[in-house]
Parts: C-alpha cells; structure tokens; sequence
C-alpha cells in the first residue's frame, strides 16, 4: 500500500483553527505514563478540534437500504495465512473465541454464537479509504461498549487494542502481524461496534470473518479485520513500534478522523 497524504480530510466545523485551538485551551491531551506525547500535535488539534466542535458522541452519516453499494471492495488482507487461521474457518468458527483481557477486572472469552446472541446494532455506514474510494455496507455487530462493561475496566485503561489473525509481514518479532487500537471515547462510542455481519449475511473471509471492528468516524485501515483478541491497555510502549497500530508503526497517523 502506498500511503498517500492524509492533509486534505482535515476539516473545520465552524470557526477559525486559531480560535479552535484557543476554545480548546482546556482540553487535556492525552499522554502516556511516562510523559510523551501519544500523538503528534497535528493529530491532537485535529482529534480534540473534531471532538469539540462535533461533540463526543456525534454519529457518523447513517445511509439506506437504497443506498448500499452494488460492491464492496476488499482491501488488505483477503485471507489471514496462519495454519490456525484455517482450522477456524474449516470448522465454521465454531472453535473460535474473542478473548478479551489486559486492564480488565473479568478477562473473558467469546464465541462467536455467544456474540450473536448478544443485544446487536446495525447500520448502513460509508467505509472511506486511506487510498480514495468509499463503499457503503449494512454492519449488524455486537457494540464494543456493552463488552467492556461486561468485563469491567480498571482505572488504568486508557486504549483498546486489536490483535487480528492477518500477517502482513514475516517478522521474528510479530511486528508483521495486524492490529489496531482506539482510544476508550470512540470504544464506547455508539457507533463502534464489532461486526460479524455485512450486508444480512455472516462476513466472508475477504471481510474479516469471523469478527471486525467497526468505527465509524474513522478511515478504513482502523477498521481491524479477523480479531482474535481485545487487550486494554494504559499506554502503547509495549507494542511493537508504540505507536498503536501496523500502519501507525509505518508512518500513518494514529487518529484517522473523517
């Protein structure tokens, strides 16, 4: 993948950016334990600009029937490799389980028939790309939210993390391997949910079978495909490149706003 410049989706609501920046003067960063920025400072202004002048929970554009897309394209990976991988998808996920843990107080593991029979939410959202196209696709998923609560976060948490099955890269380190991470406002936001349907069928491998991440109000690479497990952390300095992501590890930003 090519990245391109992410510059020309920053957008204001209203206002100027200087006055943003002054009515934001109160807003706290977010910073990691050890003191160091988690974000660059473009990356801040744009994420808490956005977050104040659209307000928290504001929801991302909500399509209908009519207006789902005759196709949708599949982008990264189409088929996690791993020979565990294919086990689980011989057996029709049956043995697959959601693990979640890390800063909880009841680590927990989810099959994907205890998903399903989880109180859902579904939505016709617009998936935009990092490279320039958008598809619109019907979600039914279990909201991320109602999940956390269930295993009770500590204090501590600050971020949710997304292990996927996908390598994109061999590496000795694991490096190579796909996940994500959002920070605990867009987790709990109502919109964010994980995916298990698209379109009123179960999702095809090329989508993220069995289960992915859906957060609305960012751009597609933050879009975890094939989860296997949800950590909750309170910084990214044991990740990989501590910078929260695959991509973000390779030059991306880490907030992804549209």
């Amino acid at each position: 993948m090519t990245k391109i410049s992410l510059s020309r989706r920053r957008f204001m609501i209203g206002g100027t950016l200087g006055a943003a920046a002054a009515a934001l003067a109160g807003y706290e960063a977010l910073k990691q334990d050890d003191g160091t920025t988690v974000l660059r400072s473009a990356e801040q202004l744009t994420m808490r600009t956005q977050r104040l002048l659209q307000g928290r929970g504001a929801l991302a554009r909500e399509f209908s029937e009519s207006d789902i897309s005759p196709s949708f394209r599949v982008n990264g990976s189409t088929m996690p490799e791993s020979d565990e991988y294919a086990a689980l998808l011989d057996g029709k996920f049956a043995d697959w389980r959601l693990k979640i843990d890390g800063l909880v107080s009841q680590p927990r593991e989810f099959s994907l028939a205890d998903l399903k029979a989880l109180p859902a939410r579904t939505q016709i959202t617009r998936h935009d790309c990092v490279e320039g196209w958008s598809a619109i696709g019907r979600w039914t998923g279990v909201p991320l939210g109602s999940l956390l609560r269930s295993v009770g976060l500590k204090p501590a948490a600050r971020f949710a993390v997304f292990h996927c099955a996908d390598e994109l890269e061999k590496t000795l380190d694991g490096s190579g391997r796909y996940y994500e991470s959002i920070d605990l406002i867009d987790a709990f936001h109502p919109q964010t949910i994980l995916a298990y349907a698209m379109n009123g069928k179960d999702l095809a491998v090329g989508h993220g079978a069995p289960l992915r991440l859906r957060v609305e109000r960012q751009l597609g690479y933050k879009q975890a495909k094939y989860l296997m497990r949800i950590e909750i952390i309170d910084s990214f300095s044991g990740l990989w490149g501590g910078n929260g992501g695959y991509w973000e590890d390779r030059g991306y930003e880490w907030y992804a706003g549209i």
